[in-house]
């Protein structure tokens, strides 16, 4: 019992923290201090199951971008997102290669959230200062993802926060759109992280050593969870900047520097 409440304390985490620019990974592996280790095909799976929400919540726009690809408009959006995407995998590839992981302590994961919650400060305060856009150029496309590389590389980033904020300061300066589009481009992303990460299993011969039951109940409760947060996010960001998260990042890291020590 004690063990299936991790799990659902864990997805709840997930779901909350996985679209709201404050580092899904990061509170995971914060959590995971405390609660107890879980595997890397968890932490990731349960992040795709946050990824059904976006779907879910996306569907027309998704549906509209399939049916309609004879409109120029719907497949230079599209290609934008594949071009984000293929430079996420190659830089995701190359970081596995350079044999980076998740870190073992809190402490990289806390600074990280303190630098990202400053960022967020100087990046609002540079994009006011800049006409709404809602526009995602190629330029854009290209940044956001180079900033979701970052963001794996460095847990703590928050995934959200670095494509957001790299789409507001590419030009992108409708916070909407630009969560629309990094919101869109967390689907391929997450879907191909937790494909690789089966796949490693496989080839492994750990498929077994995994627990599929709190991967399971995981991945549900996640996808419950972020579809009201993401609900609720998209809701806020029509009429409030991000400086709240901004705050709560950098209280957050600060606190947890202070107990790591």
């Amino acid at each position: 019992m004690e063990n299936l409440l991790q799990v659902i304390l864990l997805g709840i985490i997930e779901g909350i923290t996985e679209f709201l620019p404050i580092s899904s990974t990061g509170h995971l592996l914060i959590a995971q201090h405390w609660l107890g280790a879980r595997s890397e095909l968890f932490t990731v799976a349960i992040q795709a199951g946050a990824i059904l929400a976006v779907i879910a919540i996306y569907w027309q726009r998704l549906w509209q971008l399939t049916l309609n690809l004879s409109q120029p408009a719907n497949r230079s959006y599209l290609f934008k997102l594949l071009t984000a995407f293929v430079i996420t995998v190659i830089g995701g590839f190359a970081a596995k290669a350079m044999g980076l992981e998740l870190p073992e302590n809190v402490a990289p994961v806390a600074w990280a959230m303190v630098i990202g919650g400053a960022a967020i400060f100087l990046i609002e305060a540079y994009t006011a200062q800049k006409p709404l856009n809602d526009e995602v150029t190629w330029r854009v496309a290209h940044w956001v993802g180079i900033a979701q590389i970052v963001a794996a590389v460095f847990p703590g980033t928050s995934r959200s926060a670095a494509t957001l904020f790299a789409a507001m300061l590419a030009g992108t300066t409708s916070r909407p759109a630009a969560a629309e589009f990094s919101f869109l481009l967390a689907i391929p992303t997450m879907f191909a992280a937790t494909a690789f990460e089966v796949l490693n299993l496989y080839r492994h011969d750990r498929i077994a050593q995994e627990n599929w039951t709190d991967l399971g109940v995981g991945f549900v409760v996640s996808a419950i969870v972020a579809f009201i947060a993401v609900k609720w996010l998209l809701n806020y960001i029509q009429t409030h900047k991000f400086t709240v998260f901004a705050w709560y990042r950098i209280i957050a890291g600060v606190a947890l520097l202070a107990l790591v020590r």
